[in-house]
């Protein structure tokens, strides 16, 4: 082979290599955000629970009947 395809033949397996380093770069930084979005949809999820599990056990004694309560002024 000549010099020039050999030098061609490097030239692109270099350039491959750089992108292969970036792709794993980038995979890299994907797999933490999805890590990081999966663990705050977690927390998020437990709090939600929480605040579900609090409404349903309001007492509705604390609320007030409709059927006592007067008009507003403006009827």
């Amino acid at each position: 082979m000549s010099n020039e395809i050999i030098r061609a033949l490097e030239e692109r397996i270099n350039d491959m290599e750089c992108k292969l380093a970036f792709q794993d770069q980038t995979i890299d930084e994907l797999n933490d955000a999805l890590s990081k979005q999966q663990m705050l949809i977690t927390v998020m999820q437990d709090q939600m629970k929480f605040v579900v599990g609090k409404v349903k056990n309001m007492d509705s004694s604390n609320m007030a009947d409709p059927s006592e309560e007067t008009p507003p002024p403006h009827y």
